[in-house]
């Protein structure tokens, strides 16, 4: 079984640019057509032009990062069958561009979520952090979720109310667009009162209805996964826990069993993101990666460090409390992967450091930070292969 070392790329607009990639010695990119509005088709022409020039930086596009599944399909309503239709015209569509592994995920409204893009670690970078205090307080004051009361204990609204009281007109602004206004790869950002009218959607809709409507999605397009031979794999909720009322449901074991089992084929698999799943402590993170090592279609290697109250910060790679050794021992060692298996992994997230403090770039996708993560992380494979190797 083989690694691929990958890179994620946000396109022409992103900072980091392919030649840049080339130099980290990732061979693959993981990317998606981001100009093309969730619901609609990813037509050949414009898959092959990304295809196209990636490959004449020498990469090659591995991994599609993300298709996106419309909110119509998440709430089972609307026009849930013609964005259905079209999810499997993509991957039709991308199969004939040999473009074969396709991420994705099925959290309401908003994709990963933070508060803070800019937290000191210490050594002069910066990480991203969800501060569960600060979320309270925009969720209870800011803005003012009907019901939000009863998903907090009262320690915790004193808390939030008191960070309320602290903070000005521009920190809550800021606070306010760090949460709903767009991360990279995720939602496009709301108005407050546009998100306020998005949640008001989903207040009937509770896990057991979302679960029921992911089976019934992979019910429709993992036949056609099976088809054109395309990998699916669904990224986990970050956080894994509800949030502003809204259900999740990738966010343990139980619920990465439930979802293989739904719909049971080689084809319905999943993005192995450490990070996310690393930031529950019920989470054992290379039991898991053991047990479901034949359905990891892709690997996102990142630590994050708990803080005891539902808040982390992310922490260097081979740090934290996500055991990214023992995750990648368990994939190495694992009896269930045939030898020919490739899995694309990428260094997920990284610190901003260096000369890229001072530079715009994508939260959480700068590239000295990452540079360092896929360094740490190609070492870390090279040392355990050698001691697997040598142990007798």
């Amino acid at each position: 079984m083989k690694l691929e070392y990958t890179w994620r790329w946000y396109g022409p607009d992103d900072p980091v640019t392919l030649k840049d990639i080339r130099q980290t010695e990732a061979t693959g990119i993981v990317t998606a057509l981001h100009h093309i509005p969730a619901g609609e088709v990813w037509s050949v022409d414009e898959i092959q032009k990304r295809k196209r020039e990636i490959e004449a930086a020498g990469l090659r596009w591995s991994v599609v990062e993300s298709v996106p599944v419309h909110e119509d399909i998440k709430k089972k309503s609307g026009q849930c069958v013609r964005y259905i239709e079209n999810y499997q015209q993509t991957l039709r569509n991308l199969s004939l561009c040999e473009v074969r592994t396709v991420c994705y995920n099925f959290m309401p409204i908003l994709d990963w979520t933070r508060t803070n893009l800019n937290y000191p670690v210490g050594n002069g970078a910066y990480a991203l952090r969800f501060e569960k205090t600060a979320f309270a307080a925009f969720d209870l004051f800011i803005l003012r979720r009907h019901g939000a009361e009863s998903d907090y204990k009262d320690s915790e609204i004193q808390k939030a109310e008191l960070y309320h009281n602290s903070m000005n007109r521009k920190s809550r602004d800021q606070l306010t667009d760090t949460i709903i206004a767009g991360l990279p790869g995720g939602h496009e950002g709301y108005s407050l009162e546009a998100f306020k009218k998005m949640l008001n959607e989903y207040k009937s809709i509770d896990a057991k209805e979302l679960e029921a409507n992911l089976r019934s999605f992979l019910e429709e397009v993992i036949p056609v996964a099976e088809e054109h031979n395309v990998m699916m794999c669904i990224h986990p909720d970050d956080p894994p826990f509800p949030i502003l009322g809204l259900p999740r449901v990738v966010s343990t074991e139980q619920d990465i069993k439930r979802l293989l089992g739904d719909v049971d084929s080689p084809n319905n698999g999943i993005t192995f993101c450490t990070g996310s799943y690393g930031v529950r402590s019920d989470n054992h993170l290379p039991e898991m990666a053991a047990k479901f090592a034949d359905r990891i279609h892709f690997l996102h290697l990142r630590s994050v460090q708990r803080e005891g109250d539902g808040s982390f910060y992310e922490a260097n790679h081979l740090a934290g409390d996500s055991d990214i050794a023992g995750v990648m021992k368990a994939v190495l060692e694992s009896s269930k992967l045939d030898e020919n298996r490739i899995i694309p992994v990428r260094p997920d997230h990284g610190h901003k450091m260096l000369d890229d403090i001072d530079k715009v770039t994508n939260p959480g996708y700068s590239c000295i930070g990452r540079l360092k993560g896929l360094s740490e992380l190609r070492g870390l494979e090279q040392g355990l292969r050698f001691s697997m190797e040598n142990k007798n």
